[in-house]
């Protein structure tokens, strides 16, 4: 009767090896996987910046634009009411 459960324990013991083992792997597999997920959202984060700074700068270059003509313009339209009189 101990013989079998010996050969009982060291079933479990040897399942629950192999287990741990099987485990091991798959936890260093995730930690690659989570190392490149990490690397690409920083690329995927940086690029992101760099688009809405491009943005930023459209923005910036657009509005003074927009005032440089709308000043242009309010010039013209005063220059062209005192040629008028």
């Amino acid at each position: 009767m101990s013989t079998e459960l010996f050969d009982q324990l060291e079933k479990k013991v040897t399942h629950a090896l192999e287990t741990i083992d099987k485990l091991r792997s798959e936890v260093e597999e995730l930690r690659t996987e989570n190392e490149t997920l990490k690397s690409s959202r920083h690329e995927n984060e940086t690029r992101l910046s760099s688009l809405l700074s491009r943005f930023s700068e459209v923005e910036v270059n657009t509005s003074s634009s927009e005032s440089s003509e709308q000043a242009q313009t309010s010039q013209e339209h005063s220059h062209s009411h005192h040629t008028h009189y």
